[in-house]
């Protein structure tokens, strides 16, 4: 990516966590974060990554809400932003947060395992 469009993804990405968290905060809805924003190389789309907190029915909900949205936050990126183009937005879902967490549960569990299994403190 060159320095301007890995500038305006972060423009992008700050901004657009300044309007979901400002209009967007619906306790039915999980709590969304913009985890990563990419560009096309002419700023014309904006990849946006999104981490949701909440139960699998929550995220899509959350992800139908801003699907059905999308022009709207668009229009209100457009104003907060001076660019000759407001991209047009792709949201999808980034789950690699539930995944180290995941990978986390499974190592502590394994650590535990191990102590548990093995009386002799030299783990021998």
């Amino acid at each position: 990516m060159s320095i301007r469009t890995e500038r305006v993804a972060s423009l992008i990405k700050e901004e657009m966590g300044t309007i979901l968290g400002r209009e967007y905060s619906d306790p039915g809805y999980g709590f969304v974060t913009v985890t990563d924003v990419k560009m096309t190389a002419d700023l014309k789309i904006a990849r946006i990554a999104l981490s949701i907190f909440g139960k699998q029915e929550q995220r899509e909900r959350t992800m139908e809400m801003l699907e059905s949205e999308k022009q709207h936050i668009r229009g209100m990126l457009g104003s907060q932003l001076r660019l000759k183009y407001t991209p047009a937005l792709q949201f999808y879902l980034d789950e690699s947060l539930e995944r180290a967490d995941r990978i986390n549960r499974i190592i502590q569990k394994i650590h535990q395992n191990d102590t548990s299994g093995s009386n002799d403190p030299s783990g021998e």
